[in-house]
């Protein structure tokens, strides 16, 4: 958890904990279901993935040769109601949930987007962001193509209108886009005709196939949204992948050469809701896992009373770190889950405690006690320290405060919003100088090493079984953690966004 304050001079009393995390850049979904209400079925979908974007939605469904279109800004359940659900007819739909990483919170930039083509209707969604976005977007001005955004995602649907020209069949368009994209990109496509979804050759995000009971198959970023609108996960699907989905089934298809796995940490770390199943794992599971080496690596030397989770993602890591160490777990802070974002502007008091606007301590559990306090990350570093100053002034003896995550030290360009390389705390100080300045009396940070060893750690026996080996021993991009990024012959000035100015990511 972390802050959008970039002077480390600023008091710590100033963070917004909304922008103290790291955030996720978009949930995707696709269904194809002959006579089932596609549409209710996306938004519940959705719904499961408002974690992943919470500044708009968008469904398209297609229906006698139409595609028909709403979407909105806010959360699912304020974008849809019965009234516009009931318009969007047809068996196959997509979705999108939207976070945006830079850039004005607009109707024109949300998802999905949609063209009228020689060969029908064509929609698309994106989750992630290319790296080489400008490069493509100027190719398609050249080409006397007019954008009406600055998003990644328009150039992308472009590109796949005009791949290979009319009469080309959809999967080698989608090839010959995928061999041009170069980033993180898992897209649900809708056509006349089908549904597609496709995986980037580097695996940077999840995507899952599920089966509908009643008939029909599904795609989504997470399989908490197969779960939730009764499906069951058939497979993750590989990188540099290709599923379409029509009225005859499900095929997977080679899309583009599969390169190095290079999974997203983050997905594991904090991104993914904990009931998903991530490479044979449930996430809850692997989280518990990262706290369990955090406690082999980082006990509090003298002892502690109690372990206190930052809620609600530092929740399974503390579990984890509590059943290793044998220190007792316990909720230490209560997390007010409808602050969210709102149109009423505080007042200036307010505005100066954010932190206390969302967390609230409990005093008759931490009072008089040495609280081990467990977060799954720090990236500004800003909201650390008012939450250990609440725990104090609720009677806390002693903060400790354990990282399950090595520290943050190098931004992404790979569709998610970790700040600039100025604004990281791990970036501009050592672990020395952030316990004083968040005011802990000590701070540990989980290794690479460990965070490795702990993601890796599989069950014997798995639920799924997968066709990549490389998927059961896990292949991941620790860039922010590393500064070593997964493109070859892609040059990233770490100091700076140079390259990737003048486009946003809104996958």
């Amino acid at each position: 958890m972390l802050d959008a304050v970039s002077s480390f001079g600023h008091e710590p009393d100033f963070a917004d904990p909304d922008r103290d995390t790291p955030h996720e850049e978009c949930g995707v979904f696709a269904i194809h279901a002959p006579g089932v209400d596609v549409a209710r079925l996306t938004f519940f979908a959705l719904f499961a993935l408002q974690h992943r974007g919470q500044e708009g939605a968008g469904i398209v469904s297609f229906a006698d040769g139409m595609a028909h279109l709403h979407k909105g800004l806010g959360l699912v359940s304020q974008v849809f109601n019965e009234e516009n659900l009931a318009t969007l007819k047809g068996f196959h739909a997509i979705g999108h949930t939207r976070y945006s990483t830079t850039g004005a919170v607009t109707l024109r930039n949300t998802q999905p987007y949609v063209l009228e083509t020689f060969d029908g209707p064509l929609a698309l969604a994106h989750n992630g962001n290319l790296v080489n976005a400008p490069q493509l977007r100027r190719e398609l001005l050249e080409r006397g193509v007019g954008l009406s955004s600055s998003s990644d995602t328009e150039v992308m649907i472009h590109l796949l209108a005009g791949a290979g020209g009319p009469g080309t069949d959809w999967v080698s368009r989608i090839r010959t886009v995928m061999a041009q994209a170069v980033g993180a990109f898992t897209l649900t496509i809708g056509t006349r005709d089908a549904v597609f979804g496709v995986r980037d050759p580097w695996g940077l995000r999840p995507l899952v196939l599920g089966e509908l009971g009643e008939g029909g198959y599904a795609l989504a970023s997470e399989s908490c949204a197969l779960a939730t609108i009764g499906a069951r996960m058939i497979t993750e699907i590989g990188r540099g992948e290709i599923v379409r989905i029509d009225e005859s089934g499900y095929e997977i298809l080679p899309g583009i050469e599969p390169q190095a796995l290079s999974f997203c940490t983050f997905e594991e770390i904090y991104f993914s809701r904990p009931d998903s199943m991530l490479q044979g794992r449930l996430v809850h599971q692997t989280r518990q896992a990262l706290g369990r080496q955090l406690a082999r690596e980082a006990p509090v030397r003298g002892g502690a009373d109690i372990v206190v989770p930052v809620p609600d993602s530092g929740i399974p890591h503390a579990i984890g770190y509590a059943q290793q160490s044998g220190v007792p777990y316990s909720e230490g802070l209560i997390k007010s889950r409808y602050i969210g974002r709102t149109f009423i502007e505080p007042t200036a008091e307010l505005r100066r405690d954010r932190v206390a606007m969302k967390f609230n301590p409990l005093p008759a559990n931490v009072e008089g006690r040495r609280v081990i306090l467990v977060d799954d990350s720090i990236v500004r570093g800003t909201t650390s320290g008012p939450l250990v100053a609440l725990l104090r002034r609720a009677g806390a003896a002693e903060v400790h405060l354990r990282v399950a995550c090595p520290p943050i030290a190098h931004p992404c360009f790979m569709g998610v919003d970790m700040a600039s390389r100025e604004e990281l705390i791990a970036a501009n100080m050592s672990i020395e100088q952030i316990a004083a300045h968040i005011g802990a009396d000590s701070l540990a940070y989980l290794s690479i090493d460990g965070m490795m060893a702990a993601l890796r750690e599989r069950e014997q026996t798995l639920p799924l079984q997968f066709e990549d080996a490389s998927l059961a021993v896990g292949g991941y991009c620790n860039a922010c953690f590393t500064g070593v990024y997964p493109f070859d012959g892609v040059p990233v000035d770490l100091q700076s966004k140079e390259r990737f100015s003048g486009i946003v990511g809104l996958g």
